[in-house]
Protein backbone atom coordinates (compact mmCIF):
# COMPACT_ATOMS: atom_id res chain seq x y z
CA UNK A 1 0.00 0.00 0.00
CA UNK A 2 1.42 3.38 -1.00
CA UNK A 3 1.64 6.28 1.42
CA UNK A 4 0.13 9.68 0.61
CA UNK A 5 3.49 11.12 -0.52
CA UNK A 6 4.24 8.06 -2.65
CA UNK A 7 0.76 8.22 -4.22
CA UNK A 8 1.19 11.92 -5.06
CA UNK A 9 4.61 11.38 -6.68
CA UNK A 10 3.31 8.37 -8.63
CA UNK A 11 0.35 10.43 -9.87
CA UNK A 12 2.73 13.20 -10.98
CA UNK A 13 4.98 10.69 -12.79
CA UNK A 14 1.98 9.10 -14.52
CA UNK A 15 0.63 12.53 -15.54
CA UNK A 16 4.06 13.44 -16.96
CA UNK A 17 4.04 10.19 -18.94
CA UNK A 18 0.57 10.86 -20.39
CA UNK A 19 1.51 14.43 -21.39
CA UNK A 20 4.81 13.19 -22.84
CA UNK A 21 3.08 10.56 -24.98
CA UNK A 22 0.53 13.12 -26.24
CA UNK A 23 3.19 15.78 -26.98
CA UNK A 24 5.54 13.41 -28.79
CA UNK A 25 2.66 11.83 -30.74
CA UNK A 26 1.67 15.33 -31.88
CA UNK A 27 5.24 16.07 -33.04
CA UNK A 28 5.43 12.79 -34.96
CA UNK A 29 2.01 13.30 -36.61
CA UNK A 30 2.75 16.89 -37.70
CA UNK A 31 6.06 15.90 -39.30
CA UNK A 32 4.54 12.83 -40.98
CA UNK A 33 1.70 14.94 -42.40
CA UNK A 34 4.22 17.52 -43.63
CA UNK A 35 6.22 14.71 -45.27
CA UNK A 36 3.07 13.36 -46.99
CA UNK A 37 2.13 16.87 -48.20
CA UNK A 38 5.60 17.80 -49.54
CA UNK A 39 6.54 14.28 -50.71
CA UNK A 40 9.86 14.54 -48.86
CA UNK A 41 11.21 14.54 -45.31
CA UNK A 42 13.82 17.09 -44.29
CA UNK A 43 16.71 16.28 -41.95
CA UNK A 44 15.13 18.21 -39.09
CA UNK A 45 11.77 16.53 -39.78
CA UNK A 46 13.35 13.07 -39.77
CA UNK A 47 15.23 13.76 -36.52
CA UNK A 48 12.18 15.24 -34.77
CA UNK A 49 9.97 12.33 -35.90
CA UNK A 50 12.52 9.73 -34.80
CA UNK A 51 13.08 11.53 -31.51
CA UNK A 52 9.34 11.73 -30.80
CA UNK A 53 8.68 8.06 -31.60
CA UNK A 54 11.65 6.82 -29.57
CA UNK A 55 10.64 9.00 -26.63
CA UNK A 56 7.15 7.50 -26.66
CA UNK A 57 8.80 4.08 -26.31
CA UNK A 58 11.09 5.35 -23.54
CA UNK A 59 8.12 6.76 -21.59
CA UNK A 60 6.15 3.49 -21.84
CA UNK A 61 9.16 1.46 -20.68
CA UNK A 62 9.90 3.80 -17.75
CA UNK A 63 6.30 3.66 -16.52
CA UNK A 64 5.90 -0.08 -17.09
CA UNK A 65 9.14 -0.88 -15.28
CA UNK A 66 8.20 1.51 -12.48
CA UNK A 67 4.80 -0.11 -11.91
CA UNK A 68 6.34 -3.61 -12.05
CA UNK A 69 8.95 -2.61 -9.47
CA UNK A 70 6.31 -1.11 -7.17
CA UNK A 71 3.46 -3.60 -7.37
CA UNK A 72 4.97 -6.91 -8.55
CA UNK A 73 8.63 -6.67 -7.42
CA UNK A 74 9.21 -10.44 -7.62
CA UNK A 75 9.11 -10.11 -11.44
CA UNK A 76 12.23 -7.90 -11.37
CA UNK A 77 14.56 -10.85 -10.71
CA UNK A 78 12.54 -13.49 -12.55
CA UNK A 79 10.33 -13.91 -15.59
CA UNK A 80 10.63 -13.09 -19.27
CA UNK A 81 8.94 -9.68 -18.87
CA UNK A 82 12.03 -8.18 -17.24
CA UNK A 83 14.26 -9.49 -20.04
CA UNK A 84 11.99 -8.01 -22.70
CA UNK A 85 11.84 -4.65 -20.90
CA UNK A 86 15.63 -4.63 -20.47
CA UNK A 87 16.43 -5.26 -24.13
CA UNK A 88 13.78 -2.80 -25.33
CA UNK A 89 15.22 -0.20 -22.95
CA UNK A 90 18.72 -0.68 -24.37
CA UNK A 91 17.49 -0.28 -27.96
CA UNK A 92 15.00 2.55 -27.53
CA UNK A 93 16.85 4.63 -24.92
CA UNK A 94 20.06 4.59 -26.98
CA UNK A 95 18.01 5.56 -30.04
CA UNK A 96 16.32 8.43 -28.19
CA UNK A 97 19.61 9.88 -26.95
CA UNK A 98 21.12 9.39 -30.42
CA UNK A 99 18.32 11.40 -32.06
CA UNK A 100 18.63 14.13 -29.38
CA UNK A 101 22.38 14.31 -30.04
CA UNK A 102 21.81 14.61 -33.79
CA UNK A 103 19.27 17.38 -33.20
CA UNK A 104 21.73 19.36 -31.06
CA UNK A 105 24.55 18.87 -33.58
CA UNK A 106 22.30 19.98 -36.44
CA UNK A 107 21.32 23.16 -34.56
CA UNK A 108 24.96 23.75 -33.63
CA UNK A 109 26.35 23.39 -37.17
CA UNK A 110 23.50 25.34 -38.80
CA UNK A 111 23.33 28.27 -36.37
CA UNK A 112 26.83 28.69 -34.91
CA UNK A 113 29.63 30.35 -36.86
CA UNK A 114 33.06 29.72 -35.33
CA UNK A 115 36.27 30.36 -37.27
CA UNK A 116 38.00 27.22 -35.99
CA UNK A 117 39.14 24.92 -38.82
CA UNK A 118 37.62 21.82 -37.16
CA UNK A 119 34.21 23.48 -36.93
CA UNK A 120 34.36 24.60 -40.58
CA UNK A 121 35.34 21.06 -41.61
CA UNK A 122 32.39 19.57 -39.69
CA UNK A 123 30.01 22.20 -41.08
CA UNK A 124 30.84 21.08 -44.63
CA UNK A 125 30.38 17.40 -43.74
CA UNK A 126 27.13 17.22 -41.75
CA UNK A 127 26.05 13.98 -43.43
CA UNK A 128 29.40 12.36 -42.57
CA UNK A 129 28.94 13.37 -38.94
CA UNK A 130 25.54 11.65 -38.83
CA UNK A 131 26.99 8.49 -40.44
CA UNK A 132 29.79 8.46 -37.84
CA UNK A 133 27.24 8.78 -35.03
CA UNK A 134 25.20 5.95 -36.57
CA UNK A 135 28.29 3.74 -36.40
CA UNK A 136 28.77 4.74 -32.77
CA UNK A 137 25.14 3.81 -32.09
CA UNK A 138 25.61 0.30 -33.52
CA UNK A 139 28.79 -0.23 -31.48
CA UNK A 140 27.12 1.01 -28.29
CA UNK A 141 24.20 -1.40 -28.89
CA UNK A 142 26.59 -4.35 -29.20
CA UNK A 143 28.49 -3.41 -26.04
CA UNK A 144 25.30 -2.78 -24.08
CA UNK A 145 23.71 -6.07 -25.15
CA UNK A 146 26.71 -8.06 -23.92
CA UNK A 147 26.65 -6.32 -20.53
CA UNK A 148 22.88 -6.63 -20.13
CA UNK A 149 23.03 -10.35 -20.94
CA UNK A 150 25.60 -10.73 -18.17
CA UNK A 151 23.34 -8.91 -15.71
CA UNK A 152 20.31 -11.04 -16.70
CA UNK A 153 22.39 -14.23 -16.42
CA UNK A 154 23.49 -13.25 -12.92
CA UNK A 155 19.91 -12.47 -11.89
CA UNK A 156 18.74 -15.90 -13.10
CA UNK A 157 21.54 -17.63 -11.18
CA UNK A 158 20.44 -15.87 -7.98
CA UNK A 159 16.68 -16.13 -8.36
CA UNK A 160 16.40 -17.96 -5.04
CA UNK A 161 18.39 -15.24 -3.28
CA UNK A 162 16.67 -11.90 -4.00
CA UNK A 163 19.24 -10.01 -1.89
CA UNK A 164 22.18 -10.84 -4.18
CA UNK A 165 22.10 -7.34 -5.68
CA UNK A 166 22.51 -5.79 -2.22
CA UNK A 167 25.40 -8.16 -1.44
CA UNK A 168 27.26 -7.41 -4.68
CA UNK A 169 26.10 -3.85 -5.29
CA UNK A 170 29.49 -2.58 -6.53
CA UNK A 171 29.60 -5.33 -9.17
CA UNK A 172 25.99 -4.57 -10.15
CA UNK A 173 26.61 -0.81 -10.43
CA UNK A 174 29.78 -1.33 -12.48
CA UNK A 175 27.93 -3.57 -14.96
CA UNK A 176 25.09 -1.04 -15.20
CA UNK A 177 27.62 1.74 -15.87
CA UNK A 178 29.38 -0.28 -18.58
CA UNK A 179 26.06 -1.03 -20.27
CA UNK A 180 25.40 2.71 -20.54
CA UNK A 181 28.76 3.85 -21.94
CA UNK A 182 27.12 4.60 -25.29
CA UNK A 183 24.47 6.72 -23.55
CA UNK A 184 27.24 8.56 -21.70
CA UNK A 185 29.12 9.27 -24.95
CA UNK A 186 26.06 10.62 -26.78
CA UNK A 187 25.01 12.61 -23.71
CA UNK A 188 28.41 14.29 -23.44
CA UNK A 189 28.38 15.18 -27.17
CA UNK A 190 24.85 16.59 -26.86
CA UNK A 191 25.67 18.66 -23.77
CA UNK A 192 28.97 19.95 -25.21
CA UNK A 193 27.31 21.09 -28.46
CA UNK A 194 24.52 22.72 -26.43
CA UNK A 195 27.07 24.55 -24.31
CA UNK A 196 29.09 25.74 -27.33
CA UNK A 197 25.95 26.95 -29.12
CA UNK A 198 24.82 28.84 -26.02
CA UNK A 199 28.24 30.52 -25.85
CA UNK A 200 28.02 31.52 -29.53
CA UNK A 201 24.49 32.95 -29.19
CA UNK A 202 25.40 34.80 -25.98
CA UNK A 203 28.47 36.37 -27.64
CA UNK A 204 26.47 37.24 -30.75
CA UNK A 205 23.76 39.00 -28.73
CA UNK A 206 26.34 40.96 -26.72
CA UNK A 207 28.14 41.97 -29.93
CA UNK A 208 24.91 43.21 -31.52
CA UNK A 209 23.93 45.16 -28.40
CA UNK A 210 27.33 46.85 -28.17
CA UNK A 211 27.61 47.74 -31.87
CA UNK A 212 24.00 48.76 -32.54
CA UNK A 213 22.82 50.85 -29.63
CA UNK A 214 19.04 51.16 -29.29
CA UNK A 215 18.37 48.77 -32.15
CA UNK A 216 17.16 45.23 -31.63
CA UNK A 217 18.63 42.76 -34.09
CA UNK A 218 15.94 40.87 -36.01
CA UNK A 219 17.61 37.58 -35.09
CA UNK A 220 18.07 38.40 -31.40
CA UNK A 221 14.61 37.23 -30.40
CA UNK A 222 15.06 34.01 -32.35
CA UNK A 223 18.45 33.44 -30.74
CA UNK A 224 16.98 33.99 -27.28
CA UNK A 225 14.32 31.36 -27.98
CA UNK A 226 16.99 28.91 -29.14
CA UNK A 227 19.04 29.62 -26.00
CA UNK A 228 15.98 28.96 -23.85
CA UNK A 229 15.37 25.63 -25.60
CA UNK A 230 19.03 24.62 -25.21
CA UNK A 231 19.30 25.59 -21.55
CA UNK A 232 16.03 23.83 -20.73
CA UNK A 233 17.29 20.74 -22.59
CA UNK A 234 20.48 20.69 -20.51
CA UNK A 235 18.62 21.10 -17.22
CA UNK A 236 15.93 18.53 -18.04
CA UNK A 237 18.45 16.03 -19.38
CA UNK A 238 20.57 16.28 -16.24
CA UNK A 239 17.45 15.77 -14.08
CA UNK A 240 16.56 12.77 -16.29
CA UNK A 241 20.03 11.26 -15.79
CA UNK A 242 19.83 11.81 -12.02
CA UNK A 243 16.41 10.12 -11.98
CA UNK A 244 17.75 7.05 -13.80
CA UNK A 245 20.71 6.92 -11.41
CA UNK A 246 18.33 7.01 -8.43
CA UNK A 247 16.27 4.15 -9.86
CA UNK A 248 19.40 2.02 -10.46
CA UNK A 249 20.79 2.75 -6.99
CA UNK A 250 17.44 1.77 -5.45
CA UNK A 251 18.10 -1.81 -6.59
CA UNK A 252 21.15 -1.93 -4.29
CA UNK A 253 19.44 -0.37 -1.25
CA UNK A 254 16.83 -1.69 1.18
CA UNK A 255 13.32 -1.24 -0.23
CA UNK A 256 12.55 2.49 -0.34
CA UNK A 257 9.47 3.17 -2.46
CA UNK A 258 9.45 6.95 -1.93
CA UNK A 259 13.02 7.31 -3.21
CA UNK A 260 12.26 5.06 -6.19
CA UNK A 261 9.09 6.99 -7.12
CA UNK A 262 11.02 10.27 -6.77
CA UNK A 263 13.54 8.93 -9.30
CA UNK A 264 10.67 7.80 -11.53
CA UNK A 265 9.14 11.30 -11.44
CA UNK A 266 12.50 12.92 -12.31
CA UNK A 267 13.06 10.43 -15.14
CA UNK A 268 9.69 11.14 -16.78
CA UNK A 269 10.16 14.94 -16.60
CA UNK A 270 12.59 15.21 -19.53
CA UNK A 271 10.71 13.35 -22.32
CA UNK A 272 7.50 15.15 -21.29
CA UNK A 273 8.59 18.76 -20.83
CA UNK A 274 11.18 18.84 -23.60
CA UNK A 275 8.59 17.76 -26.17
CA UNK A 276 6.40 20.70 -25.09
CA UNK A 277 9.39 23.06 -25.36
CA UNK A 278 10.14 21.76 -28.85
CA UNK A 279 6.53 22.43 -29.89
CA UNK A 280 6.66 26.00 -28.55
CA UNK A 281 10.11 26.65 -30.05
CA UNK A 282 9.30 25.36 -33.55
CA UNK A 283 7.09 27.65 -35.66
CA UNK A 284 5.55 24.82 -37.68
CA UNK A 285 4.71 22.78 -34.58
CA UNK A 286 3.51 25.86 -32.70
CA UNK A 287 1.13 26.91 -35.49
CA UNK A 288 -0.20 23.36 -35.78
CA UNK A 289 -0.83 23.23 -32.01
CA UNK A 290 -2.67 26.57 -32.14
CA UNK A 291 -4.88 25.25 -34.95
CA UNK A 292 -5.69 22.16 -32.89
CA UNK A 293 -6.54 24.30 -29.85
CA UNK A 294 -8.76 26.58 -31.96
CA UNK A 295 -10.53 23.55 -33.42
CA UNK A 296 -11.12 22.10 -29.95
CA UNK A 297 -12.39 25.49 -28.74
CA UNK A 298 -14.84 25.69 -31.66
CA UNK A 299 -16.05 22.16 -30.98
CA UNK A 300 -16.59 23.01 -27.32
CA UNK A 301 -18.48 26.19 -28.24
CA UNK A 302 -20.76 24.29 -30.66
CA UNK A 303 -21.43 21.65 -28.00
CA UNK A 304 -22.37 24.31 -25.44
CA UNK A 305 -24.74 25.96 -27.96
CA UNK A 306 -26.45 22.64 -28.65
CA UNK A 307 -26.84 21.98 -24.93
CA UNK A 308 -28.49 25.36 -24.39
Amino acid sequence: MLSVAEGVFLFVATSEAVLGVLGNTFIALVNCMDCARNKKLSKIGFILTGLAISRIGVIWIIILQGYVQLFVPHMVTSGNLTEIITFLWVIINHLSVWFATNLNILYFLKIANFSHSLFLWLKRRISSVFIFLLGCLLISWLLSFSQMMKIIKDSKMHQENTSWIHQRKNYFLINQSLSNLGILFFSMVALITCFLLIIFLWRHNRRMQSHVSGFRDLNTEVHMKVMTVLISFMILFIIHAVGIAIEVVCFTLPRNQLLFITGLTATCLYPCCHSIILILGNNQLKQASLKVLQHLKCCETERNLRDT
